[in-house]
This record gives structure tokens, C-alpha cells and sequence, in this order.
């Protein structure tokens, strides 16, 4: 590991007039550490947030929705009776980080803009992890890799635990640059790179995330539901939430993202078609899934993704309508 400045800033205006040439941004440094460590990144310069009060904190108003900061824990989320009560989504998401040490270390700003886990890229290969023009992982071992978005040259899968469930909400992200403050839809956020020089994530290198807006809940139930190898420290196999109104018995509006599957959290219109106007039965459910992995493209190992994606989105829906299954 190369030497490098360090500098902690206490606003907004400042961190981001000291991210330039090769800056980058420390909040818990759960995911920049293992970079450093690994010399995926060598930067003169690691900006460290977290003496920035206004990126810290929850807030919710029942006509506004519910406010994060950029540097509030999983912990702090978990822990938070308004959020648990408002929106189980995203303490079920959180839950899934199942170390005591990320959750009181990661952020939930971080969990968005960490890189992907793919070991092609975590091993020095790239992100797109071309070799002669030709695709390392479509040649190679490609049992975690995408099912959805991977048409083109990136195969890598989304690694954040929130995201699914943001985008199920509709959160809106803040993101404050040189020139002030703007805001993004979630979904927008992310983006599948079509050149190695390119990001994963609309982020330029003299931005920071600030915080996220939830929504107000009304009349949504909402879950998630993760498929793994095992319960302890691990990223999901396959992912789901789903977000959904329902009036008499009957479904009215729904949003279902699949997360781990494809290079975005991927929001499945198909599954959400599936769902309106039906009956919140276990076959809705069932449908649903289906619908979800209607335009999956397994890679050479990776078959075994579409079944856990598709028992994901079913078992999320189901998990919503207090009908989870064993």
C-alpha cells in the first residue's frame, strides 16, 4: 500500500473541493479497506466523511417519508423502531448482514457505491475482466455472476443489500457536487458499464452521497427475501424485494427488483404485471416469480441462479403478505 494524504473535512463543500485527481471518499471503510489492501486502488488522497455531522442521522415526517443520512449504520437502522415499523424491508435487508462488524461499520451510503464482488475484478482483472477481447468470466467460472443485464461485456452482480429494496420504495438519492446539490431517482443511479472506464454507478469523482428519501409508506407492505449458501457473513445468491398496495384482498400496484442477479438491482416490470389485479394468493406468487426470470440468460455454471431468483421474488411476495412459507 502506497502512502496517502488524509484528510477529514467537516462539510459537504469541503470534502468535495478535495476530491480530485486520484481522492477517494472513506465513510465506514468496509469495502475501500479490502480495496486498499488488495491494491485494486492506490489513491493519494482518502477523504474521510465521517466528521460530517449533516451526512449522520434519521429522520422521518409521515407527510415527507423518511430521511437517511449518508452515514447512518446498519445498525442505527435496525435499530430504529420508526423504521421497523414503517418499512420492514429495509431492516429485513440490513438484517442480512449478519456481522456484528459490518453492521455497526458499514453505512447505508456505503452499501451503494461499493464495488462489485466478483472475483475477476477483486483479483486485478478489471471490472469487465476482458482478456484478448474475449470475456474471462463467459469462459470461465461464472457460478455467482449474472443471469439479467448481461448481454454486453459486463457480467459482475450488484452487491448492495439496500438497493433492492430502495427501488422497490422509490427512495431518491442526494448527491452533493461542486456546483451544490441534486437529487436521483435510485434506479437511475446505477448503470451497466460498457467499457472498463466506466462506472457502475452515476457518480462522478467530485461528488458525495448524502442521504437518501424514503417515501412516505402509506398503504405499501413490503419485504425481502434472500437466497444463501449460508447464514453467516455471505452475499446473497439471489435477492428479492417486492413493494405492493392492496385493497380487498386484491393487488393494485407492485414493484419487484431482484438483487445479486445482473449489474444493477434489477426492477422486473414483467414480475409486477404479474401481481396487479391479481389476488394475493401463493400462485399469484408463484406467477409472479416466474414472470421474473421469464428473460434470464444463464452464463456456463450459473443455471442454478434462475431457480433462486425465481423462489426469491416468490417467497418475498408471500413474506410481505404475512404468508411466508418454511
Amino acid at each position: 500500500m502506497k502512502n496517502f494524504e488524509f484528510a477529514s473535512p467537516t462539510t459537504k463543500k469541503a470534502a468535495v473541493g478535495l476530491l480530485e485527481n486520484d481522492a477517494v471518499v472513506l465513510a465506514g471503510g468496509t469495502d475501500l479497506l479490502s480495496q486498499l489492501k488488495d491494491s485494486l486502488v492506490s489513491p493519494g488522497r482518502v477523504v474521510n466523511i465521517k466528521e460530517i455531522r449533516e451526512l449522520q442521522g434519521i429522520e422521518f415526517d409521515p407527510s415527507r417519508g423518511l430521511q437517511l443520512g449518508a452515514l447512518v449504520t446498519f445498525a442505527e437502522l435496525i435499530g430504529n423502531r420508526t423504521v421497523r415499523e414503517e418499512y420492514p424491508s429495509l431492516v429485513q435487508a440490513a438484517e442480512g448482514v449478519s456481522s456484528p462488524q459490518i453492521q455497526n461499520m458499514g453505512t447505508v451510503g456505503g452499501d451503494l457505491c461499493q464495488r462489485p464482488r466478483c472475483w475477476y475484478y477483486r483479483n486485478g482483472f478489471g471490472l469487465l475482466a476482458m482478456k484478448d477481447g474475449q470475456s474471462m468470466v463467459k469462459a470461465g467460472d461464472n457460478r455467482y455472476h449474472a443471469i439479467l443485464g448481461n448481454s454486453g461485456p459486463a457480467c459482475f452482480v450488484n452487491p448492495s443489500s439496500l438497493a433492492p429494496a430502495l427501488i422497490a420504495l422509490g427512495a431518491t438519492l442526494q448527491i452533493f457536487t461542486a456546483n451544490g446539490e441534486r437529487t436521483t431517482s435510485i434506479e437511475d443511479f446505477f448503470q451497466i458499464p460498457a467499457s472498463e472506464g466506466e462506472k457502475e454507478y452515476d457518480l462522478n469523482d467530485r461528488e458525495i452521497l448524502t442521504g437518501i428519501l424514503v417515501p412516505p409508506r402509506g398503504e405499501k407492505i413490503s419485504a425481502v427475501y434472500e437466497v444463501r449458501q449460508r447464514e453467516a457473513l455471505d452475499w446473497p445468491l439471489s435477492a428479492a424485494a417486492v413493494a405492493m398496495e392492496v385493497k380487498e384482498q386484491q393487488i393494485t400496484s407492485a414493484r419487484v427488483v431482484l438483487g445479486h442477479v445482473a449489474p444493477i438491482p434489477w426492477l422486473s416490470s414483467a414480475a409486477a404485471e404479474a401481481l396487479v389485479g391479481k389476488a394475493l394468493t401463493e400462485e399469484t406468487a408463484a406467477a409472479a416469480g416466474l414472470a421474473a426470470v421469464q428473460e434470464a440468460v444463464p452464463l456456463s455454471h450459473n443455471q442454478h441462479k434462475v431457480r433462486q431468483a425465481r423462489v426469491a421474488v416468490q417467497r418475498a411476495v408471500l413474506r410481505a403478505a404475512g404468508m411466508e412459507v418454511s
